[in-house]
């Protein structure tokens, strides 16, 4: 390191990032001392402080690091904070941060709600942020942010949220490619409106009754959890799309044309039927497609059964799946003796290669027997079939016999198919 030029050692020591060890370099000697001006990354982890017994206030503490460094491009801090600090940490180095990733802890305290300014309202500071990362916020107020026309990537994880400030929120970040809203809870009806958006995943907890638009005609991945009206108009390059509701129910679902999807996968405890029959539909090219729906029905009826469903049509509908994850619901819809009759000599599966069928129970299990030899027998291109089973924890009669053909079927085609 005594031989290396001053700009080799300052980029090295540019990837120290930890505070403490920052400071800890500061010792080491006067070269180095002033080398750290030049880090680029700050990192406060949540035990910071723990041990502190000086006299200066951890607020304090990080002002002087910050202050030290010419263009600070990364700040995460962990350790707990108060308004005043942030503000005077932002004042000082808004303009050159690229990065703010900030451990809120405010999702129970009130006073947020009337303090000022706000945790919510400092970040306004850094006008130029690229990428924004939150925990644990508490998001009742609006929050008084103006434009961030840089910030690409926002990332609210834990948080207690009210729909005119998420609103607010996102106004305030029109060219964001990356969005994630993880454990979020209080949304009753979301609308999302962002012309670049690309990725965009969405966790709301409660009862799972929250209504979602997405209009965002680049939208690439969406994934949703915890909805039961979705509206995506713009789907032309929506590649992966995932929709799951353990909370509450499935009602109703409204896309555009998804001519571009490659991956879909539905899950929940009930869907209606016509959002099911429409997700199949319209994902007619779809090449994933991962289904574990327990059961269906309509607005006024509770945990029907699927209904019957033809195979023929079912794979003709889709000819490019090539890998099919299909929960006991959906596979007992197919195993019955109309759609095993259906199959004529022509009939093909020609592109599925994995199969992956969890059953549930033993009944009807002459027609599932069938199914699953008529998926191998049809499906020219299968080159893994995986069976899972919960036949042990049935009472039903019939359950040992059905898993002693289960696995003589594994041994038949034991190259290709295994129990799990």
């Amino acid at each position: 390191m005594e031989s290396l030029p001053d700009k080799i050692v300052q980029c090295i020591l540019s990837h120290v990032k930890n505070a403490k060890d920052v400071a800890l370099c500061t010792c080491v000697s006067r070269r180095w001392k002033d080398s750290l001006p030049y880090i680029k990354s700050l990192y406060f982890p949540r035990n910071s402080f723990d041990n502190h017994t000086g006299i200066d206030h951890p607020d304090g503490i990080v002002f002087k690091m910050i202050s030290s460094i010419f263009q600070l491009e990364e700040l995460v801090v962990y350790s707990p904070f108060s308004s005043t600090g942030l503000a005077s940490w932002l004042l000082l180095a808004g303009s050159s941060l690229k990065h703010l990733e900030l451990r809120m802890d405010n999702l129970a305290e009130y006073q947020t709600c009337v303090e000022s300014p706000s945790k919510l309202d400092c970040i306004s500071a850094a006008k130029n942020l690229e990428s924004l990362k939150l925990w644990g916020v508490l998001m009742i107020n609006s929050p008084m942010w103006d434009t961030f026309p840089k910030l690409q990537n926002l990332e609210i994880i834990g948080a207690r949220l009210e729909d005119p400030a998420l609103c607010a929120a996102l106004q305030a970040c029109p060219n964001l490619k990356n969005l994630l809203l993880l454990g979020c809870e209080g949304t009753r009806s979301v609308s999302i409106a962002l012309p670049h958006l690309e990725k965009c995943k969405l966790d709301f907890y409660g009862l799972g009754d929250c209504s979602l638009t997405v209009t965002c005609p680049k939208i690439e991945l969406l994934e949703t959890h915890g909805c039961s009206w979705i509206r995506v108009p713009e789907t032309n390059f929506l590649k992966k799309l995932s929709i799951s509701n353990n909370a509450g129910r499935v009602y109703m679902v409204d896309f555009g044309k998804l001519a571009a999807l490659d991956f879909l996968s539905i899950r929940g405890i009930q869907w209606c039927w016509d959002a099911i029959s429409k997700m199949l539909q319209w994902a007619s090219e779809v090449k994933h497609l991962y289904m574990k729906v327990e059961f269906t029905g309509d607005f006024d009826t509770l945990l029907e059964p699927f209904p019957e469903i033809d195979i023929v049509d079912f794979f003709n509908s889709h000819p490019k799946l090539q890998e099919f994850d299909i929960h006991g619901a959906m596979f007992a819809a197919f195993c019955h003796r109309n759609s095993l009759k259906n199959m004529e000599s022509g009939f093909v599966i020609p592109c599925l290669e994995k199969v992956a069928v969890t059953i549930r129970s033993p009944l009807n299990a002459e027609q599932k027997m069938s199914t699953l030899q008529s998926l191998l027998k049809y499906g020219k291109s299968i080159k893994s079939m995986v069976l899972r089973t919960a036949l042990h924890l049935s009472n039903h009669s019939n359950a040992d016999d059905f898993y002693d053909d289960i696995c003589t079927f594994q041994r038949m085609n034991s190259e290709i198919v295994r129990i799990e």
